[in-house]
């Protein structure tokens, strides 16, 4: 059972208070309520929780050296729970129509299935929504698909001031916050003051992001910490997958236990891209992990199936004069894998292993907000 944390008696009384009117317009609204924290508040520290040693014995590398979290804002209980709770929260959208959950869904690896999810005013968005699991191991610390953002505190502000995503700018946002009755013992209890800020919003944010680590696929149980490795535990083609991914290249981009790209490369899609994402048709994708719970994917959501995606990298990459070095052959031309039917079935296998089925349960980051119900 995890170790967890009783809450300031004040704090408590506050948020098992039950549901209140918001602030957004200053009327009562059903989507507008106050969390529901339980009495013992869930740990996230690295230390408390461990997940990074669930990494240390895998053959697929080690993580200690693309963690990105800095030193100024590490992992606390009090701001990661603070996270949840504005993760989760339409408020921090212009109309109370939209929290970053709405397109970040735990039960999707906080990703979406939706092709383009919309924005708060039922637009589409024009990428598919990138999924969250493992977003701290970026050695880059660069985000979103183009890598616009150089940290994970500048990305978490971004969706929500954009017009077309969430649409509440900076210091209404803060304004909002602080006319909020809950809030402000959820910021003392995470800063030691009731001082809503843009940087403490961002602060949390990327606190309860950065503890969002997958570590509990089948794949992981094979190379559990203090013990032999078992690869029973994985199905023979799970087996024969996991051996192509790493021989035939796939690590060599999706690195690491995180599988998390290294930086943004142009990955052959397009001869002549018509997003070029970080310039040059090069976009970054998230980890792997639960990759098989939130299809589409490609930064356009342009394969439906994981099977479509091997299929395009054995034998449907393009040739853009800007493509990736590890996908061109000795000749100069595109790499083909040749891969057999039944290769495509196992490394298709061995991606659904990556599905890590407590993760995506895991109270510590659901959503707190139990509003009408």
């Amino acid at each position: 059972m995890r170790p967890r944390l009783r809450l300031p008696a004040p704090l408590l009384a506050l948020l098992l208070a039950g549901c209140a009117p918001g602030s957004g317009d200053g009327d009562a609204d059903a989507r507008l309520c106050a969390p529901t924290l339980s009495a013992v508040r869930y740990r996230y520290t690295d230390a408390d929780v461990g997940a990074l040693r669930r990494f240390g014995q895998s053959p697929l590398g080690t993580v200690a050296f693309s963690d990105h979290t800095p030193p100024t804002n590490p992992i606390t209980n009090g701001g990661a729970t603070l996270g949840r709770v504005l993760f989760y929260d339409v408020r921090l959208s212009r109309d109370d129509r939209i929290a970053c959950s709405g397109c970040h869904h735990q039960a999707f690896g906080f990703g979406d299935t939706a092709r383009f999810s919309a924005g708060h005013v039922g637009r589409p968005l024009a990428r598919h929504t990138m999924a969250l699991a493992n977003a701290r191991f970026n050695a880059a610390g660069r985000f979103f698909w183009d890598e616009r953002a150089p940290s994970l505190e500048a990305q978490v502000l971004q969706p929500i001031a954009d017009s077309m995503e969430m649409g509440l700018e900076p210091a209404a946002l803060e304004r909002k916050l602080a006319a909020t009755d809950f809030y402000p013992a959820l910021f003392t209890a995470a800063f030691g003051s009731p001082d809503i800020t843009r940087d403490r919003i961002a602060a949390a944010l990327a606190q309860f992001v950065r503890s969002l680590v997958s570590a509990r696929a089948r794949v992981d149980a094979v190379y559990a910490t203090g013990t032999a490795p078992d690869p029973t535990l994985l199905t023979a083609a799970e087996r024969e997958g996991m051996r192509l991914f790493t021989t035939i290249g796939c690590i060599g981009c999706h690195r690491t236990a995180a599988f998390f790209a290294d930086k943004a490369t142009n990955n052959g899609l397009d001869s002549i891209p018509s997003d070029t994402g970080a310039g040059g048709g090069r976009f970054k994708p998230a980890s792997l992990r639960n990759i098989a719970v939130r299809p589409p994917y490609m930064h356009d959501g342009r394969f439906a199936t994981l099977r479509q995606v091997v299929e395009f990298y054995d034998h449907g990459v393009r040739n853009p004069p800007g493509l990736d070095p590890r996908l061109r052959a000795a000749d100069g031309r595109p790499r083909r894998l040749h891969l057999s039917p039944p290769q495509v079935d196992a490394l298709v296998a061995f991606m659904e292993a990556l599905t890590d089925t407590t993760f995506l349960r895991d109270p510590r980051f659901s959503d707190p907000f139990h509003c009408g119900s």
